[in-house]
């Protein structure tokens, strides 16, 4: 279990017990019981809880349920809110079929491990799914060197689109060790590109504006990591793997949503 999650845990196991331990505070409140017999009933149910820790395990398995539901309805009306710049932004780079009718969007890294992972998974499913449209959003979350790719590889947008801003995505990518500005560029330039118009672009407002659209729409999605894909109004964390990517995709095309019932 990570630190992360543990302290989430411990906080919910708190409150369980602050919100059981409130509520019989609250009680006797209204029958105007003594402070002693406040604190006796207090005692009771610390006492109850820590002989039945089944309870407070009950308790927290609900409120994680819940607070999982919470963040997916929330989620899944962002993504409505968000459809035009989600989908069909003009800063974008639309990969496989520009035609298709399956979207799927994914947030990712040049410095993320799981985001070179995935690659293999994308390269796949845009074989195997010719109605495939994929968007893909540079959205760098690990630092100084993933925001100066990302720079470079939005800017090459201006010149590489389709297929060859394809094969500039995957070769960056594939790139080992860590990605920055120097890679970016060897990666423009070994495929022809304007080096001194692909500087200018780097630096310019659009390029800017690009990818502050990105971490606006990334900031309502609550998204914190790498890889992430949005398919429908699913969003879907994590490199899930190119069975669960294609299975969710089927299911859309089976009874319009990610997961059939």
């Amino acid at each position: 279990m990570s630190f992360a999650s543990l302290r989430k845990r411990l906080h919910g196991v708190a409150l369980a017990i602050g919100v059981l331990a409130g509520l019989a505070a609250a009680m006797p409140a209204q029958a105007q019981v003594s402070p002693a017999q406040r604190a006796e009933i207090e005692g009771i149910i610390k006492d109850y809880l820590m002989k039945n820790p089944d309870v407070i395990r009950e308790v927290l398995v609900e409120m994680e349920r819940k607070q999982k539901a919470d963040e997916e309805a929330a989620r899944s009306k962002a993504v409505t809110d968000l459809a035009p710049q989600l989908f069909n932004s003009q800063r974008q780079a639309v990969l496989g079929n520009p035609n298709g009718k399956i979207t799927l969007v994914e947030f990712f890294d040049y410095n993320c491990g799981y985001c070179k992972k995935a690659l293999e998974d994308i390269v796949k499913l845009v074989k195997a799914e010719p109605d495939l449209r994929l968007v893909i959003k540079d959205f760098p979350v690990l630092g100084p060197n993933s925001v100066e790719a990302a720079e470079i590889a939005t800017a090459m947008r201006n010149q590489a689109k389709g297929d060859k801003y394809w094969q500039y995505h995957t070769k960056l990518m594939q790139t080992r060790g860590q990605i920055g500005k120097a890679q970016a560029l060897a990666v423009a330039k070994e495929l022809g590109a304007d080096m001194d118009r692909l500087a200018k672009d780097a630096a310019g407002p659009e390029t800017r504006a690009s990818l502050q659209e990105v971490m606006m729409i990334a900031d309502k999605l609550q998204l914190t990591g790498t890889p992430t894909f949005v398919l429908a109004d699913e969003v879907i964390v994590g490199a899930v793997g190119h069975e669960e990517l294609r299975n969710k995709i089927g299911n859309l095309r089976k009874c319009g949503k990610t997961a059939c019932g």
